[in-house]
């Protein structure tokens, strides 16, 4: 009976050390080549998980009951090749852990999100993301980083680490074009351009009246309605 008493303390003290292991558990890592970005980068990676392949993870992305797992970690200058890890450590939604994600078939995806350093007319020097004319929707926005979402198996008590490669890029978005009756503007703000500390601008998309170009002189009423990012006249 001491045998065997002496057997069992000895197999939890074997779990409790293999568990508490530094780096058993698993782990994974998110990188981009020099082909697709060859400068270092300001921004935040977004890691995504879902069990289901219905649209890109980056799309899936939702508040609420029907939210996919996701994680984020803010990153500075990090360069081509540089490895950015998550770990139980980084926190995530729903699940706050990775560690505690259940175990099974997911389709992994992660996106850099850029951001730009703003030197602020109050003095301030901040780090945030940028318009690029997608109205500040990050899984679209311009410029940012993804990866060819890809299935996995996910084994959190495993030690294995996971590599995703960031290999594609946001192109930008092609500008409205003008016709006889639409015109898109741009007007430098200087009061916005002195405060954000680079130059800012406001937009308009115009609807011009019938026969506007053969009477320069007549003058028409004015409407105005202010939109979030429209990307042309609805």
């Amino acid at each position: 009976m001491k045998k065997q008493k002496t057997f069992v303390v000895a197999a939890i003290l074997v779990l409790t050390v293999m568990m508490s292991v530094p780096g058993f558990s698993l782990e994974v890592e998110v990188l981009f080549s020099p082909e697709v970005e060859s400068e270092s980068i300001d921004g935040r990676i977004i890691l995504m998980l879902s069990t289901t392949d219905e649209a890109e993870p980056r799309f899936q992305v939702t508040p609420g009951v029907k939210a996919i797992q996701i994680f984020g970690v803010d990153v500075e200058a990090v360069a081509p090749g540089q490895k950015i890890r998550f770990d139980k450590s980084i926190f995530g939604y729903p699940i706050e852990s990775i560690q505690d994600v259940p175990r099974g078939a997911y389709h992994v995806q992660a996106l850099l999100h850029r951001y730009e350093t703003f030197h602020r007319g109050d003095g301030h020097t901040v780090k945030l993301p940028m318009d690029r004319g997608e109205g500040q929707r990050w899984n679209r926005a311009p410029g940012n980083l993804y990866s060819t979402p890809q299935q996995i198996d996910f084994d959190p008590g495993s030690d294995t680490v996971i590599r995703v490669e960031l290999d594609q890029i946001i192109p930008p978005i092609e500008p409205a074009t003008d016709s006889e009756y639409i015109k898109h503007i741009q007007i430098q703000s200087k009061l916005l351009t002195e405060f954000w500390g680079r130059p800012m601008f406001l937009g308009a998309h115009v609807l011009l009246p019938h026969g506007f170009d053969e009477r320069p002189q007549a003058r028409y009423p004015l409407m105005i309605f202010h939109g979030h990012f429209p990307s042309d006249i609805g």
